[in-house]
């Protein structure tokens, strides 16, 4: 028998609590236990114990999450089964838990207006000597969830293709997308190109059910709106 095969059947063997990884894969990390996803980070037990097993016993000496998050590094270490390295990957995930639990969640930029739009985007854009398009991915609160560059240079309707904008546009499960870029001359006035691009993307985001809410184009200090200008 082949090594792989005695590995497939020495798992297949284990039962379904000590082979917490696979569950992770196959449900998802919210429906494992917390004995289960400390499994995971401990990777490994003892002669004997099993990672799984190894987890249970150290939620039951300090008592639940809450005590193994306030359990000191030499208290971690005073279990059989828990070295240095164990101890340490241990304390630095409870904390990260810790800091995602008590930071507040940064507040996502509403976009209502065009201007909304310039202000958010002109200092990142405005200075630019080349060309930028990127998308602001929405909710359907009008909240940006995303923003993706989709293109460096000279702005033509073959090179930024909607299927860049809308894959990006879908993955992110958006709402609705805004697109702009910046003109290096300081002149944000709309271009044939700048006009034939709007109207691309504008009739695809139609057929995959994604509004393209605008395009707007940053200039020095200024900035047009198509959907304002009548090109939407």
């Amino acid at each position: 028998m082949s090594t792989n095969t005695c590995n497939k059947t020495v798992l297949k063997n284990v039962p379904y609590y000590d082979r917490p990884r696979e569950r992770l894969l196959r449900v998802g990390a919210i429906h494992l236990s917390d004995t289960e996803l400390l499994a995971i980070l401990l990777r490994t037990g003892r002669e004997n114990e099993t990672a799984y097993q190894l987890a249970a016993r150290l939620l039951a000496t300090f008592g639940d999450l809450h005590g193994l998050a306030q359990a000191a590094h030499s208290e971690l270490t005073e279990i059989k089964g828990i070295g240095q390295v164990k101890a340490i990957e241990l304390q630095a995930a409870l904390e990260l838990g810790r800091r995602l639990h008590s930071t507040p969640r940064q507040r996502r930029a509403a976009i209502r207006l065009p201007r909304d739009v310039a202000e958010l985007m002109a200092p990142e854009l405005a200075h630019l000597t080349q060309e930028h398009f990127v998308c602001l991915f929405l909710n359907t609160k009008n909240h940006v969830i995303g923003k993706q560059t989709i293109f460096v240079g000279s702005l033509d309707s073959s090179i930024v293709h909607p299927r860049e904008v809308f894959k990006e546009a879908i993955r992110r499960s958006s709402a609705s997308v805004i697109c702009l870029h910046n003109h290096p001359s300081g002149d944000p006035t709309p271009s044939r190109e700048d006009i034939a691009v709007t109207h691309t993307l504008r009739e695809a985001g139609e057929l995959v059910g994604i509004s393209l809410l605008d395009h707007v184009i940053i200039g020095d200090g200024k900035y047009i709106s198509m959907k304002e200008q009548g090109y939407m």
